[in-house]
């Protein structure tokens, strides 16, 4: 079974052709330069619209050293 719908990994193609272009922004309004975030923002864009996308996983604990 597939782990993301082909909707989704459409939105990501998108995504990338932007952030190649320099035409893709964060929140912020900054240019975003790393492929990670700009595959996070397809993703993120992507589960808005309703597609099959994993959720989003928890912050892991640190467990405190004594």
């Amino acid at each position: 079974m597939a782990k993301y719908s082909e909707g989704a990994g459409e939105k990501v193609e998108e995504v990338m052709h932007e952030m190649k272009e320099g035409k893709l922004k964060t929140g912020t309004g900054k240019k975003v330069k790393s492929r990670k975030q700009a595959i996070a923002i397809g993703l993120s864009e992507a589960r808005e619209k309703g597609e099959k996308v994993p959720k989003k996983q928890a912050p892991k604990k640190s467990s405190k050293k004594k």
